[in-house]
């Protein structure tokens, strides 16, 4: 099985048609994307390997994903972390924000120290929408995710690569190659370039859009938000016509 892949453009169109003509919300397609990487998390990293998730989350949609999945595994019985150092005003997020509060979730200002003192790590800081030169806090923090041992699952795509041509050429984020990825709808072109455990996130899509974008729909099984894909999948990569 050969999934197409879904570039920034396309992936930002289909995000609109969601909305629009699939009549999801917002906050419905963060709270779906959250749950898939909260299962990717449960199934490379259960908790019997250690309960401390230290969650990196950005100042956008993939922050918000990753403040998502944090709810789900204290539900699942782990103790997430969250590093959240450009905290959205937006309703949303403060709500977000709030409900990991209200479960005693503790908020940190020192990545690099936590890193010290967990056991897997969530990169939710940049998604298919980045682009530029990544900037402080979050050069320090790609840095140590990219030295540290601790095993990283990256949200949609690892921080600071090209959605398009993956890791950078140099700088923060050049040799950051994470042990597992969560591509959630579809796999994004950068996955030529990922090396580690590869799991899609997708189980919402309506088949209407899904042909619109000409993807693949993976088969799920019983109640399972995500598939991996097998070592060394191969991806099409292609354009909407």
């Amino acid at each position: 099985m050969s999934l197409r892949t879904l570039n920034a453009k396309d992936a930002t169109d289909l995000d609109k048609d969601l909305m629009s003509v699939g009549a999801f919300s917002l906050d419905q397609l963060m709270e779906l994307a959250g749950l898939s990487v909260s299962q990717a998390v449960y199934q490379v990293h259960p908790p019997e390997k250690g309960k401390r998730v230290l969650v990196a989350v950005g100042p956008g949609n993939n922050g918000g994903d990753g403040l998502v999945a944090a709810r789900h595994l204290w539900h699942y019985g782990y103790q997430p972390t969250i590093f959240y150092p450009k905290q959205s005003k937006n309703e949303l997020y403060q709500r977000l924000s709030e409900q990991l509060k209200n479960l005693g979730v503790p908020f940190t200002d020192d990545f690099e120290g936590a890193l010290k003192d967990t056991d897997h790590v969530v990169d939710s800081i940049f998604g298919f929408s980045f682009s530029g030169e990544v900037r402080e806090p979050f050069a320090a923090v790609i840095t140590a995710m990219e030295n540290t041992k601790v095993p990283v699952t990256a949200v949609d795509a690892p921080s600071s690569w090209s959605i398009e041509d993956g890791p950078p050429s140099s700088g923060p984020g050049a040799k950051f190659n994470p042990e597992n990825l969560i591509s959630l709808t579809a796999p994004k072109p950068l996955v030529s370039h990922f090396k580690g455990r590869h799991f899609v996130g997708g189980r919402f899509l309506p088949p209407s859009v899904a042909q619109k974008y000409n993807l693949d729909m993976p088969e799920y099984k019983g109640v399972e938000q995500i598939v991996e894909l097998p070592a060394g999948q191969n991806t099409k990569t292609q354009e909407v016509q």
